[in-house]
């Protein structure tokens, strides 16, 4: 069957490999459609630490079921069209003893520590995959869109919240989209006015191109003074990691899930001064799937205006070279597989 493979940094090829096949008690999908998202062109580029090559990638999956269990064929019947979790967990590790395996210390992502789903057919555990009324597209979008709804749910944020994001790109854009459907007022922060655009469909209330704006007093005026209950940082510069512990409200939440490349100098009087609550958010868990599926049920997502490329399998290589050599002309982009 084909593949898409990366053979190191730079390198990627359309190639053949063996054919998957079912194994005992998981459930064997064609995959229909597969998103790309920033941490697939990192390991393009050579610049995620997690990759080792070669590496098949891939983990935003629209597929069909065409081979089922028959201890699951009821619920998991062949023809049925599902997205899926693309991540593992241990079960023994801190994470998943406190019932949080989205941080599972031995985690391994599809695409990232293991090969992904850029492939013709992959043989996946029934208990990753999620069914829903929607297409293929908006299947292939589940999965981007949770990562940003579990930093929502992190920051516990309800309809009485101001909450605003930095960056209102794929994670970022999923952050904006679950605040504004939990019924929060929402400001999306960013430096394109396109992102801002389409951040304002998928919910955001508020905008700021900080390009052009005092981001304080922006965030004053809009607040009376106070600031944002909730901040969430989807970028993962240090400039913006000190602006949300800065510009957040006292005893606020501070949402962090982007990473940054550098280490970053805080005034830490400000954590105790405004007693916040400061977290990390990685991954997703499956009522963050479940949360998202139903927005997209409800047609609460821009997904057409999302959608900046789609391509078939066989011309993948070049877009990710043009993608990488000009990545503000591409936001999301889908690959069909079959």
């Amino acid at each position: 069957m084909q593949a898409l493979q990366l053979r190191g940094p730079g390198e990627i090829a359309v190639t053949q490999v063996p054919d998957a096949a079912r194994r005992p008690g998981e459930v064997l999908l064609r995959i229909r459609q597969v998103g790309l998202c920033g941490s697939d062109l990192n390991s393009f580029r050579g610049r995620n630490p997690m990759v080792s090559f070669p590496r098949i990638p891939g983990h935003e999956v629209a597929a069909t079921i065409v081979e089922t269990d028959s201890s699951v064929a009821a619920q998991w019947p062949v023809g049925m069209d599902v997205t899926l979790s693309p991540y593992t967990s241990c079960g023994q590790c801190p994470s998943c003893l406190r019932s949080r395996p989205n941080a599972c210390r031995d985690n391994q992502t599809l695409g990232v520590q293991r090969d992904g789903a850029l492939t013709e057919l992959l043989s996946v555990p029934p208990e990753k995959l999620y069914a829903a009324t929607l297409g293929l597209r908006e299947l292939a979008l589940v999965e981007p869109l949770t990562v940003g709804f579990h930093a929502v749910s992190r920051g516990r944020v309800t309809s009485s919240d101001t909450v605003a994001i930095f960056g209102c790109g794929g994670v970022g854009l999923g952050a904006v989209a679950a605040a504004g459907f939990r019924g929060a007022r929402t400001i999306g922060m960013d430096v394109d006015d396109a992102k801002l655009a389409i951040a304002a469909k998928a919910g955001a209330t508020d905008l700021i191109n900080t390009t052009r704006e005092d981001l304080h007093q922006r965030l004053q005026s809009l607040t009376n003074g106070r600031g944002p209950d909730v901040i969430i940082e989807a970028i993962g510069l240090p400039q913006t990691f000190r602006a949300a512990v800065e510009e957040v409200a006292f005893t606020g939440r501070v949402v962090y899930i982007g990473y940054a490349k550098e280490p970053v100098a805080y005034e830490t009087r400000l954590f105790v001064q405004k007693e916040l609550d400061i977290m990390g958010s990685r991954n997703a868990l499956p009522e963050d799937f479940r949360e998202v599926i139903g927005m997209l049920e409800a047609g609460r997502f821009p997904v057409a205006e999302t959608i900046s490329h789609q391509v078939p399998l066989a011309d993948a290589p070049a877009l990710f070279q043009a993608w990488s050599e000009n990545p503000a002309a591409y936001s999301k982009i889908l690959i069909s597989v079959s």
